[in-house]
């Protein structure tokens, strides 16, 4: 009998000294991405024109870094909250941990290098070296074109400081160690010329990360194929809404010609326009339509055409479940 005892408390330190291995592996050498480069980026009109319009209405930093206000179909940002951060996504909507978006004005990120930003924009890694929950598709991001990022990096520089004090992000255990697994190393393309639609949308819809939502997603990771729909968002009142299937299957895009697509997203940058007011058990969304308004009708209409591409997935989904 003491042998056995003696044997299982042997056990129980080889398994404990195991688990202390693994967690100072993951804290001293993950996340495992290399250090910043050492570019400094040139704030040019040409850059800032370009990185307003990605931050604004297809890279949603605009939309993310700001409080929403979902008493509004689409929760659109507050006025004067653009970027300044403060939206919380946390249990009550599902997510492990409480994660608050970063204050993106100068007044936030004014101590960061150039290439600093770059490296948290397209790996997830901060600049103490520490992960940042994927609720920034960062993984997206990773494969954008250099140019592109350094517009957006451009064009944060030029805005007017705004002082905040948000509470810092805390994911829950074991989160906490897995997100220092996330993170991998930038895989940076080139913008595709404009002239062959099929790449250009393939680029936009990464630019605007498109499949990080429309991907079904289970216990941590996406499942299903990219773009089939049905990825769960808990809003605060418990109600629930599904993301819409992309592919081209009549229970997604299927039936939706080219010109309607366009027309679903240009509605709303009509000045006439007013996003309604939402009662309790209305339909909502997280789709911040107001943002993604503003793109171009030539990238609306390359993004259309690679989701059309997309292989066929049946998957009719209930996009919205009152709070019960």
């Amino acid at each position: 009998m003491k042998k056995l005892v003696k044997y299982f408390a042997y056990i129980v330190v080889v398994v404990l000294l195991l688990v202390v291995a693994i967690i100072a592996y993951l804290k001293v050498f993950l996340p495992d991405v290399a250090d910043p480069q050492d570019i400094k980026v040139a704030i040019t009109p040409q850059k800032v024109e370009r990185g307003q319009y990605l931050a604004y209405h297809v890279m949603m930093c605009a939309d993310c870094h700001s409080m929403r206000d979902f008493s509004y179909f689409s929760g659109p940002p507050k006025p004067g909250t653009e970027f300044t951060g403060g939206d919380i996504f946390d249990h009550a909507m599902g997510f492990p941990g409480r994660f608050v978006s970063s204050n993106i004005t100068p007044f936030g990120i004014g101590d960061w290098t150039d290439g600093e930003l770059f490296r948290l924009i397209t790996t997830g890694v901060k600049r103490d070296g520490n992960p940042i929950f994927p609720v920034m598709p960062y993984h997206s991001f990773g494969h954008l074109d250099q140019a592109d990022i350094e517009s957006v990096i451009a064009f944060l520089r030029t805005l007017d400081p705004v002082e905040t004090n948000h509470p810092k992000s805390k994911a829950d255990f074991p989160m906490n160690l897995i997100m220092r697994t996330m993170p991998q190393e930038a895989q940076l393309t080139n913008i595709p010329p404009k002239s062959d639609v099929l790449a250009y949308g393939r680029y936009m819809t990464t630019a605007a990360a498109c499949m990080d939502c429309h991907t079904n997603f289970s216990k941590g990771k996406y499942v299903g194929p990219k773009g089939g729909g049905g990825r769960e968002f808990q809003l605060l009142d418990g109600s629930i809404v599904r993301t819409a299937n992309l592919t081209p299957h009549e229970t997604g895009l299927g039936n939706v010609s080219q010109e309607s697509f366009i027309r679903l997203f240009k509605r709303y940058s009509d000045s006439g326009m007013a996003l309604p007011k939402v009662a309790p058990d209305d339909m909502q969304t997280i789709m911040p339509w107001y943002m993604y308004s503003g793109m171009t009708e030539e990238d609306l209409a390359a993004i259309y055409t690679y989701l059309q591409s997309l292989e066929p997935f049946e998957n009719e989904v209930e996009r919205f479940v009152p709070a019960r």
